[in-house]
């Protein structure tokens, strides 16, 4: 087949993501200099789409990106009023007092927040500052130039057919160059992916580790709601199969965020992710929350929890990864996105510079410095690096004891008693073999507190055109049923939120069948497939979830 004759366009920064490190850079970079040309490419139908988070917001990053945001009518309204943490059992629970909890633990003058609506606003504040943002517009590959340096993105291809092919309507897209490009992609995206592998950025660290974040929108009974609290447990229902825990935000309007994480290092494939979410629900404590109540919301996505020994470094020639694409979630405190808007407005700084002094094309050292040494970035996860290694090593209660510890000294000390801890395996490779654990038998959702996957997946309002091809493809076609299948139970149909995989048929007549309709976007089956065979890339733009106030 001849090769693709693309249309391209230049710009001074190309910014894939408009997430809050996307965003943020945008919008630095113009503050800088708005002669500056920045381009924003988004594959969500909309700013904010595909964004999911908790969320409760450090303002840190958005005090220095644009101080009176107050004046301006961020949607950031509701300040955290109360803030507690419980250790679940499955009748009830023990209230952990917060004068135990290490002062980074500490909520007060954080907001509970949608995030995908404050993207949408600092979209209107880009703009406003001459900033092009094109939602609908998947990056489906890199642009390479003459030394190797990564020189754009090809973003805006339509019309494939299934086998890959160009179909009677197909648009090859453009070629978007730039003389930087930053990657906002969030976790696991697939251009990072290539550049992280392509120029070896994870050299001497170690493997990034992951959770499943699920999440719900409920709307409760009045009586119930108490604006600005803030709940997180740990516990059951996980016990010892999974680490993990929830949140509980009430937000205003009546409405709470009911979320539940489960780390990805999980041992048992007989685990389901999803289904744990939906058992959490009945627990007492939440149950009468949520009694009268009614879900109107639902998605996921995977969160990066690696931290400090899992970053990779996060420039090579023209590209800069931002945000989740680094890792720069602080697990104990259940934040990240102060710290993508952070490197966002770092990355622009860097760039800014850069053009200015009539570069291009080049690292952006600075950049890297700041995220690895310089910076408030390290200064906010250095001190929480070992929670999750001693978490995985010693389990809940003696990586709550030892992380606590650990915390303390930090914050009180500046030093740690455990030096710093490497994360062990990969997440992939931390399961294991279908006949070594036992099954796990979970009750059927009632369909009034818990819901069967599909049902739910339908309050994500996903959709990608059938007519494409699957954005999620196999390495090998024959693992899924001849490896997978017999050593691992094929995990795939449990530890996908979305339902995406299943097995139909048994015995010789058992195929491996993906039902790309219902993804969500969240990455987990590139995480977690113990054979490493499942890739997930873009669909065309604008596919996926269209998350309203996630």
């Amino acid at each position: 087949m001849s090769e693709t004759i693309r249309e391209s366009m230049d710009y001074d920064v190309v910014i894939v993501g408009a997430g809050p490190a996307g965003l943020s850079a945008a919008i630095r970079l113009k503050q800088i200099d708005p002669d500056l040309s920045v381009v924003v490419l988004e594959k969500g139908s909309e700013v904010g789409a595909h964004i999911l988070s908790g969320a409760v917001l450090d303002p840190v990053g958005l005090n220095q990106l644009i101080p009176d945001w107050k004046k301006r009518g961020a949607p950031v309204t509701v300040p955290v009023k109360s803030d507690s943490f419980y250790m679940l059992g499955e009748g009830g629970g023990i209230r952990i007092p917060n004068a135990v909890m290490p002062g980074l633990m500490n909520n007060h003058g954080n907001y509970i927040v949608s995030m995908a609506n404050l993207c949408r606003w600092m979209a209107e504040q880009a703009e406003a500052l001459g900033v092009e943002i094109f939602p609908g517009m998947s990056c489906s590959a890199l642009v390479y130039g003459e030394n190797g340096e990564v020189a754009g993105v090809v973003a805006g291809e339509f019309g494939k057919n299934p086998d890959g092919t160009p179909g009677d309507a197909y648009e090859p897209g453009m070629e978007l160059r730039g003389k930087y490009v930053m990657l906002g992609e969030g976790v696991r995206g697939s251009l990072t992916k290539e550049v992280l592998a392509k120029y070896d950025l994870q050299q001497g660290k170690c493997p990034q580790k992951f959770g499943l974040g699920m999440k719900e929108i409920w709307e409760i009974d009045p009586e119930k709601h108490r604006e600005g609290k803030v709940v997180h447990t740990m516990g059951w229902p996980l016990g010892s199969n999974a680490g993990g825990g929830s949140f509980i935000y009430h937000l205003d309007n009546n409405q709470v965020y009911v979320g539940f994480v489960v780390h990805l290092n999980y041992e048992n494939p007989h685990l389901y992710p999803y289904m744990e979410f939906q058992r959490f629900k009945h627990h007492p404590m939440v149950a009468e929350l949520l009694k009268g109540g009614k879900r109107i919301a639902y998605g996921a996505r995977a969160i990066s929890e690696g931290g400090w020994q899992s970053m990779p470094k996060a420039v090579a020639p023209g590209v800069a990864i931002l945000g989740c694409g680094v890792g720069l979630v602080n697990v104990p405190r259940i934040k990240g996105n102060h710290n993508a808007m952070l490197s966002g407005m770092a990355a622009a700084e860097s760039a800014a510079r850069a053009i200015a002094a009539g570069r291009a094309g080049d690292e952006l050292g600075d950049y890297d410095d700041y995220l690895h040494k310089s910076g408030p970035i390290a200064k906010d996860l250095k001190p929480v690096r070992n929670v999750k290694p001693l978490w995985s090593k010693y389990g809940l209660m003696g990586g709550l004891a030892f992380g606590g510890l650990d915390m303390w000294t930090n914050s009180l000390l500046g030093f740690s008693f455990f030096g710093t801890l490497r994360h062990g395996k990969s997440d992939a490779a931390a399961i294991g073999k279908a006949a070594d654990h036992t099954p796990i038998d979970y009750p059927k959702p009632d369909g009034v507190l818990s819901f069967d996957r599909l049902t739910n997946v339908s309050f994500s309002m996903t959709n990608h055109e059938e007519s494409q091809p699957a954005h999620l493809t196999l390495k090998d076609a024959s693992v899924p049923i001849k490896v997978n299948l017999p050593e691992y139970a094929e995990p795939a149909q449990r530890y996908c939120p979305a339902g995406v995989y299943e097995v139909v048929g048994t015995g010789a007549e058992a195929r491996f069948v993906i039902n790309f309709q219902n993804c969500v976007h969240c990455k987990t089956c590139d995480i977690k497939d113990p054979s490493q065979n499942i890739h997930w890339t873009v669909p065309q733009g604008g596919d996926g979830p269209n998350y309203p106030n996630m």
